[in-house]
């Protein structure tokens, strides 16, 4: 009999230590991959411009230079800091000011070549658009250029977002006093000019932005703060003040695939990309809606979610069962 309970007390321990590590593989996969940051080692990532959370690649976030880089991407594994693949876009000619990157609901990943360090002057800019790559690992993928031009005349931006769920391509203007919130035409051609109209006003100097999966918030950063808009169909109305880390440049954010993290993103050697909490929620599965939306960083050390309630979990059935085997060895030593 006590060699029973020994083996009882075995297989108690064993599934007690399988099942911790499927309950963290389970929260790794949840959506929230890189909720708490990560910071970029690659050395030739000095100027990260742009950050889009991979919908392919769980984890995987993809960032690119600045000018004077080339058509490189780069796919950063947000568990490491390392770079997993870099990506060369064939048939966009030379990059001229690469400023911000976004994954459209096709799978595609789209470029947005929209910088104008001149202020203004350039007659046009491009978005590239290349599908994301299915396997990870150093390659060339082919891209469209799309030429692009505004309604109201050049100018600089750094903000390019694609919505998640209509596909369609929105530009913000970068201006100290606030910039334009830009919309594509109904299609985008490969052969023509693509002509963007203002469609609303941004009051941010704005460096970056993103929408959340559902599509249903827009939160756009520059370099002292940010904020956060109700979609509403176009017409944007604000929701709230971002919390915005203090970064040496920061110009990029992205979500965090659930939705339940803004994530923010700076220039510089080994920079970081820093956690922050989504008003309202925010995207599609996310936990924390029902509690104000906070973001994981906030951390709720009581609440049971994720790899640590799960080790809680783990423990006190750990617990239980050595107190069942306790017992039945006083119970048979008795008997």
């Amino acid at each position: 009999m006590r060699r029973s309970l020994t083996l009882l007390a075995g297989a108690l321990l064993a599934a007690v230590a399988l099942g911790a590590p499927a309950s963290a593989r389970a929260a790794a996969d949840d959506g929230s991959e890189g909720s708490e940051g990560f910071t970029i080692k690659d050395s030739r990532i000095t100027e990260s411009s742009g950050l889009a959370a991979s919908r392919a690649h769980p984890g995987i976030y993809w960032t690119h230079n600045d000018s004077d880089d080339g058509a490189f991407l780069y796919a950063v594994d947000s568990r490491t800091g390392d770079t997993v693949a870099t990506i060369t876009m064939a048939g966009v000619g030379s990059p001229r000011d690469v400023e911000a990157i976004s994954v459209g609901p096709n799978g595609h990943l789209y470029v947005g070549d929209i910088g104008d360090n001149l202020g203004g002057t350039w007659p046009y800019v491009w978005i590239y658009e290349l599908p994301e790559p299915k396997e990870l690992k150093d390659q060339t993928v082919r891209a469209t250029q799309y030429v692009v031009k505004y309604a109201d005349g050049a100018r600089d931006a750094e903000a390019m977002m694609v919505h998640p769920k209509t596909g369609k391509v929105y530009i913000v203007s970068k201006n100290e006093d606030g910039g334009g919130l830009y919309e594509q035409p109904a299609t985008l051609s490969a052969k023509g000019t693509n002509v963007f109209k203002r469609i609303g006003d941004i009051d941010l100097w704005v460096t970056d932005g993103a929408f959340s999966p559902d599509g249903k918030q827009l939160a756009v950063r520059g370099y002292f703060g940010g904020t956060a808009y109700d979609w509403n169909g176009g017409k944007p109305k604000k929701e709230g003040r971002l919390s915005v880390p203090l970064q040496g440049q920061g110009e990029s954010m992205t979500y965090t695939p659930d939705g339940s993290t803004l994530l923010y993103g700076s220039e510089g050697e080994e920079s970081s990309v820093e956690p922050g909490s989504v008003p309202g929620g925010g995207g599609e599965g996310d936990k924390s809606s029902s509690t104000g939306g906070g973001s994981a960083a906030d951390g709720d050390g009581d609440s049971g979610d994720g790899a640590n309630g799960n080790l809680k979990v783990g423990a006190i059935a750990l617990a239980v069962g050595l107190a069942v085997v306790y017992g039945f060895k006083r119970l048979f030593r008795r008997g």
